[in-house]
C-alpha cells in the first residue's frame, strides 16, 4: 500500500518517518522550500525512541503522480480548505483520509468534499518541534497515531492498515471507538490550550494553588456540558481523570497554542474553542468562562492581523 502524507514537519514527518523506517512506501506532500531541504539533508528525526535520517520522497501541489491508498493528514485547521485542494489530484475510488487534526469540526468539511467512505477518524499524541536545521525533534514518551472507522466496525481496510502500520519503535493504534477518542482528545486540548493561553502560561503556576485547579475543572465542565448536549460519547468520569493528568504535567509543559501565540503565529482558535461556542450558541448554553477564553483568542488574531 502506499502512503501520502501531507506534510512533513514535526506530526507528519516523525510518523512517516517510523514508517519508512519499517519499510513502507511513503511519499510526503510539501512545500517547495521543505522539499529542497528534504531533498538536500534528508529527514533527520532526533528522538528519546531512537534517531533517524532517511531518504524520502517528496511531490508538490500540482504534480502528477497514481492515486495513494492511503493520506494521512497533518495540516493545521486553519490550513485545512488548501490541504483539501492539495490532496485532489492523489485521491483515487479506494483512497482512505486519515486525518489527525485537533477537534472534529473538520471531519464533516473532509466528508462533504470526498465522501463518507473516504474518511476514517484518527488523531495523535506527540510531542514535537523543528529546529532551526529542520530536523524534528521529539523528547516525549507518547508518540502515538490513532485510527479507526468511525462508525466503530473492524474492516478489512481498517485491519490491512493496521497490520501495514504496526511496528515496535512507534504505537500505531487501531481503536474499536474513535469518534469516542477523538471527542476526548477535544475536551483535554480545549481546555488545555484555552486556560494556559489566557494565562500565558505554563500549567504549572495556573494549578499551583485551588482557585487554579478550581478554575481548570469549571472549563472542564462547561466543554463537557456543550459536548454531551450535542450527543458526543463522552465516558463518565473524564473530568476527574483530566485533572489527575494535568496535575501530573510537568510545571513548564505548555499547550502548542500557547506556543504558536509566543511566536507570533496563526492559531485554531475558531476551530477549537469557536465551534464549541457555536455549539452552545445553537443549545442556549451559557459557558462563560469557555467564551471569555474564546474572546482572548479573538482578540489575539485580531491585533495579529492588522
Amino acid at each position: 500500500m502506499k502512503v501520502l502524507i501531507l506534510g512533513a514537519g514535526g506530526v507528519g514527518g516523525y510518523f512517516g518517518g517510523r514508517l519508512l523506517e519499517k519499510g513502507v512506501d511513503v511519499t510526503f506532500l510539501v512545500r517547495e522550500k521543505r522539499m529542497l531541504h528534504l531533498q538536500k539533508n534528508g529527514l533527520v528525526i532526533n528522538s528519546i525512541h531512537g534517531n533517524i535520517k532517511k531518504h524520502v520522497t517528496t511531490i508538490r501541489s500540482g504534480m502528477t503522480h497514481a492515486p495513494f491508498d492511503i493520506i494521512i493528514l497533518t495540516n493545521k485547521a486553519y490550513h485545512l480548505a488548501q490541504a483539501l485542494d492539495d490532496i485532489e489530484p492523489f485521491v483515487g475510488k479506494n483512497t482512505v483520509i486519515i486525518p489527525l487534526l485537533n477537534g472534529i469540526k473538520h471531519l464533516q468539511i473532509i466528508v462533504d468534499r470526498y465522501g463518507e467512505e473516504k474518511v476514517m477518524g484518527g488523531l495523535c499524541f506527540i510531542e514535537t518541534t523543528l529546529d532551526q536545521e529542520g530536523n524534528i525533534i521529539q523528547t516525549s514518551q507518547v508518540h502515538d497515531m490513532v485510527f479507526g472507522e468511525r462508525n466503530g466496525e473492524r474492516t478489512k481496510r481498517a485491519e490491512q492498515i493496521a497490520e501495514l502500520f504496526k511496528m515496535k519503535s512507534t504505537t500505531f493504534r487501531l481503536s474499536k471507538n474513535i469518534m469516542q477518542d477523538m471527542w476526548h482528545k477535544y475536551m483535554f486540548i480545549t481546555v488545555l490550550s484555552g486556560i494556559t493561553t489566557l494565562m500565558r502560561s505554563s500549567i504549572g503556576p495556573i494549578q499551583h494553588d485551588d482557585y487554579g485547579k478550581r478554575l481548570i475543572r469549571e472549563l472542564f465542565t462547561e466543554v463537557e456540558e456543550i459536548m454531551l448536549r450535542v450527543g458526543a460519547p463522552i465516558a463518565e468520569g473524564m473530568i476527574d481523570k483530566y485533572m489527575v493528568v494535568m496535575n501530573k504535567q510537568d510545571d513548564t509543559m505548555k499547550s502548542s497554542m500557547l506556543r504558536d501565540i509566543e511566536k507570533g503565529g496563526e492559531i485554531e482558535g475558531d476551530h477549537l474553542q469557536g465551534y464549541l461556542v457555536s455549539l452552545a450558541d445553537q443549545y442556549g448554553i451559557q459557558a462563560p468562562l469557555l467564551r471569555i477564553v474564546y474572546k482572548h483568542l479573538q482578540v489575539y488574531e485580531h491585533n495579529l492581523n492588522k
